[in-house]
């Protein structure tokens, strides 16, 4: 069942002059003027107030393995009952799910299920789920729905979890990690250039974000898509190994195999021996290295 849209004041942002506003989810801080959406499609200024369009609102929801997420040292051996709206603040070209990231460009409206925060708790529990995953598309977008959602997990004993790119801002963090047990953490690219050219974000707040969340004490993991001839060289895989030991060696880096998807067709799937490549230097860093979606 699809609705119409609905919406919800967001909480993090701040009212400017002239009824323009600026969102604070995300690290791209959109200055958002009256009628207009963010870059992610789903926070709109309506009056000079920011709303969430896709509040209570998803548009897929399934019962995962946990360790498809993927997290190997969280909560193994359970389930996480996982849900994701429309819309993403990146535009990677290689997303594998694009058609709810990209909304706009597919549907041209705002899609989803109506469910409720408890009603979502509820169905977690029944599900027999130890947690739930906030997930599919970016939950940055819809903070203030996660937020929700998982405070009243909290109370129902069920564990949390954000699957992010890591572009949301301290504010952001800050909001929800009190709810937040773990997050499984894209990094994307060690390189600037990457970011800006095939996610059009920068590699810094990522960053940042990762070292935060350590600081809170959430259970962090680590995803890098190896993309032939665009992130797999030795020196680049070298330093993103080096900087995940320089905030926790015991941190898990997943290193995941690339197939064609969306805009980079062209693209070949990642040869077994890049990622064995890559896993041999993870290891002279790292504790635990795995190797993914092969």
């Amino acid at each position: 069942m699809f609705i119409k849209i609905m919406k919800k004041e967001c909480t993090i942002y701040k009212k400017l002059k002239d009824k323009n506003v600026q969102c604070l989810a995300c690290s791209h801080r959109c200055l958002i003027s009256k009628g207009r959406t963010g870059i992610c499609g789903v926070r709109q200024n309506i009056g000079g107030k920011l709303y969430l369009l896709v509040y209570g609102k998803v548009m897929a929801k399934y019962i995962d393995p946990i360790e498809k997420k993927p997290l190997y040292h969280f909560l193994p051996g359970t389930y996480a009952y996982s849900i994701g709206t429309v819309g993403c603040n990146f535009r990677c070209s290689f997303c594998q799910n694009y058609d709810i990231s990209q909304f706009k460009e597919f549907y041209g409206k705002v899609l989803g299920e109506k469910i409720t925060p408890k009603q979502i708790v509820n169905e977690a529990i029944k599900n027999k789920c130890k947690s739930i995953a906030y997930t599919y598309n970016e939950p940055t977008i819809f903070a203030e729905f996660a937020h929700d959602t998982a405070k009243l997990a909290k109370q129902k004993n069920l564990k949390n979890i954000l699957v992010t790119n890591g572009y949301m801002t301290k504010e952001c963090l800050d909001y929800i990690s009190p709810y937040i047990d773990a997050m499984n953490i894209d990094l994307k690219s060690f390189n600037d250039k990457f970011y800006l050219k095939i996610c059009k974000a920068r590699l810094k707040p990522v960053l940042e974000t990762i070292k935060l969340a350590h600081k809170k004490k959430i259970w962090i993991e680590i995803t890098t898509l190896i993309i032939p001839g665009e992130n797999d060289s030795k020196e680049e895989l070298e330093q993103i190994a080096r900087f995940i030991a320089s905030v926790d060696k015991n941190i898990p880096w997943h290193i995941s195999r690339f197939f064609p998807a969306y805009k980079m067709l062209n693209k070949p799937i990642t040869p077994i021996e890049k990622l064995k490549q890559a896993e041999k230097i993870g290891k002279k860093y790292l504790k635990y290295v795995y190797i993914g979606n092969v």
